[in-house]
């Protein structure tokens, strides 16, 4: 462990961009190692103090405690998410377990928690502003949520749990990324493409090279269930083989690694005084009680179900059957909605360029709402040659923060999409925020435009949304920064941002043929609206479907009925009969096999939380519509007391800051046609 190790010492680039021209491989391990001691000597030296319990010397010194440690922990599992090799996986095998007990050691730390016990139990007597309390709370609650009232021996136990389940989530994220690796169709001929745009099929030809089949085409798959592909493909076996591919990998490998997950999550949740993981998990957020999403299904289920049969029965006619099946019913969808509505998708994508979307749209909206600008630096350098570096700058030309754009697929990213911090604001550290975008869209190749979906421009905001949230951030402590905000809220902000993908002024502006120049036509967007209103059904059961699979693994008690290694199938198969969505046509927008939000990220027990936090952003669009006041007038609004805040206040009273009054689920249901 030399001084030539990058994560020794903070970065002196602009806005403590990482030293990503520096930074190798061999650099992670030893960082790691000396950024986990540092700070076992830091909280070490806080409990010991001698000197009574303040907040500085407790609560503000564990949050300027491990910056080693942070520096090197945002580099390295951006690394894995975005651009990962064999070296880095081996790596994220060794690290993650002892992560896993690092973290332990400083949430079931005595002294530590002694001092913040203490410090607690007398807050209202300690003159905190408003975000110091917060951030003693939360400091404690982790604490206490963590174990740090158990007995030494439940506390050894709820050690090795963690362990476990750290190598486990490891363990299923590698092996999804390889099952979808391997189940990358590879074709002979074009012609057996047929109905897939041209830059698509080009784009194929590129990624069977990529795989090692030159002068083939491969289509990859992306990490949801109903490939995109689906809705385009004449060849119906084609499309019987491509669903097939998505919805079995990961069966065999991560079947028996979900089951075990679920029984240790279910252990712990009882070691801690819980029924399920799923109860200890909604206690600490917005949803509050597991009663309380379980009202939110019950709100949303039947009438969902009921709109998607609708839509069957009429793609079964479209289709001259007597039922529609799963691997047909994107592509008789699209047939629907050109008779319909005169809208063929494929038409839209030649006024979809992506760097005209990002540029003169998402950027764009970001400055007429909220006044910031984007330069484009070239002299900074990212973890990647896909991964552009801008400089944002705020509406009086202060320098904000970084905004990284990584949305190209490639062979070292994982699939989907999503937002990451680098560095995290902080006016404790004097941080600015910079945050990187991921998307996944087919690279095609030189010189050739690429060219978006619909669904893609609206991913491409709605992780925009996540990243505003980032670099908006305005408050003191890292704890407290940013998207550090309770899992079924941190959805809300994000998708609040989707609004603005057709909001005409902002559609007008970066709607244009990537060739003539010319803007998209002016009847589309509407036509476009109607078309996407045919499908609500379908949406909102493949992801009610994902939610209450997420629910059932994660509401299983330690002394239940958890099925064997070999029944995670039959198990999926017996949540879905028992919340009503077993819809053959209709499978769950993510199967146990690869379902990594829950397995292998941070959603387990919270994928409702996307459902739950649209109530609140159809409500908050509703008030951005009807409030009487000019966009920019309500853009200053969101950010100063929602996007800003952060973490340091409580995000329902954020929320009720912005709109005046708690939320109401009409404006949801009137969104996908649903009654209440």
């Amino acid at each position: 462990m030399t001084t030539s190790n990058p994560f020794f010492e903070p970065s002196d680039l602009p806005y403590a961009l990482p030293p990503f021209a520096r930074i190798r491989n061999d650099h992670f391990l030893p960082a790691f190692i000396r950024g986990m001691a540092d700070q076992r000597d830091e909280v070490a030296a806080i409990g010991a103090g001698a000197e009574r319990a303040t907040f500085e010397n407790t609560v503000e010194a564990l949050e300027r405690s491990g910056a080693v440690l942070d520096r090197v922990r945002r580099v390295f599992f951006n690394k894995v998410a975005a651009d990962t090799d064999d070296e880095i996986q081996a790596l994220e095998v060794e690290i993650t377990p002892r992560l896993a007990a690092h973290d332990d050691l400083l949430l079931l730390d005595p002294a530590l928690f002694q001092r913040l016990d203490a410090l607690y139990e007398q807050r209202d007597a300690l003159g905190l502003d408003e975000e110091q309390l917060r951030l003693l709370e939360r400091h404690h609650t982790h604490r206490v949520r963590a174990g740090a009232r158990l007995a030494p021996q439940q506390q050894r136990r709820l050690r090795e749990l963690n362990a476990e389940i750290a190598a486990l989530s490891t363990e299923f994220g590698q092996n999804l990324r390889a099952a979808t690796a391997a189940a990358a169709l590879v074709l002979d001929r074009a012609g057996e493409l047929a109905g897939l745009p041209a830059d698509r099929i080009a784009a194929a030809a590129e990624q069977a090279q990529a795989l090692g089949h030159p002068g083939k085409f491969a289509l990859a798959l992306k990490n949801f269930s109903c490939q995109t592909e689906l809705a385009v493909l004449e060849d119906p076996a084609l499309r019987e083989r491509l669903l097939a591919a998505s919805l079995g990998r990961g069966t065999d490998s991560n079947g028996p690694i979900a089951v075990s997950l679920a029984r240790l999550r279910a252990e712990r949740a009882a070691l801690l005084g819980y029924p399920s993981h799923a109860a200890w998990e909604v206690a600490d957020r917005t949803a509050g009680t597991t009663a309380a999403v379980e009202e939110l299904f019950g709100r949303l289920v039947a009438p969902a179900v009921a709109n998607a049969e609708r839509e069957g029965a009429a793609l079964a006619e479209a289709a001259g059957v007597a039922e529609i099946g799963a691997a047909d019913w994107q592509y008789y969808s699209e047939r629907v909605r050109k008779e319909r509505f005169d809208l063929d998708a494929a038409a839209l994508r030649p006024y979809l360029e992506l760097d005209t979307v990002l540029h003169d749209g998402v950027f764009h909206a970001a400055e007429l709402v909220y006044g910031i600008t984007f330069t484009r630096r070239p002299d900074l350098v990212s973890y990647h040659p896909d991964a552009p570096v801008y400089e944002v700058h705020d509406a009086d030309g202060s320098p904000l923060g970084l905004y990284i754009g990584d949305f190209h697929a490639r062979e070292s990213k994982r699939g989907g999409a999503w937002m990451d911090s680098l560095v995290a604001q902080s006016r404790l550290l004097g941080q600015r925020p910079v945050v990187v975008n991921n998307l996944n869209v087919a690279k095609p190749p030189a010189g050739e435009p690429a060219l978006l979906s619909w669904s893609e421009v609206n991913t491409l905001f709605h992780e925009f949304g996540h990243a505003l949230h980032g670099l908006f951030s305005d408050v003191r402590y890292p704890l407290l920064s940013g998207t550090q905000v309770p899992r079924d809220f941190v959805e809300f902000p994000s998708q609040v941002n989707e609004m603005w993908a057709d909001w005409p002024e902002v559609l007008a502006h970066y709607a244009r043929h990537h060739v003539t120049g010319e803007p998209m036509p002016a009847e589309l967007p509407a036509r476009l609206r109607e078309a996407e209103n045919f499908g609500a059904g379908f949406r909102m059961v493949e992801h009610q479907a994902a939610a209450v699979l997420d629910w059932a693994w994660h509401t299983l008690s330690a002394d239940g009925d958890v099925p064997g290694e070999d029944e995670a199938a039959a198990f999926e198969a017996a949540a879905l009969e028992r919340y009503a969505l077993a819809m053959a046509a209709i499978p769950p927008r993510y199967r146990t096999g690869y379902f990594a939000h829950i397995f292998s990220g941070g959603y387990a027990a919270g994928y409702y939380g996307y459902r739950w936090a649209e109530v609140l952003d159809a409500d908050t669009v509703r008030w951005f519509r009807e409030n009487g006041r000019t966009i920019r007038e309500s853009g200053e609004i969101f950010r100063r007391e929602l996007l800003g805040r952060g973490g340091s206040v409580d995000p329902l009273a954020a929320f009720r800051a912005v709109v005046g009054r708690d939320a109401e689920i009409g404006p949801l249901l009137d969104r996908h046609g649903l009654t209440g």
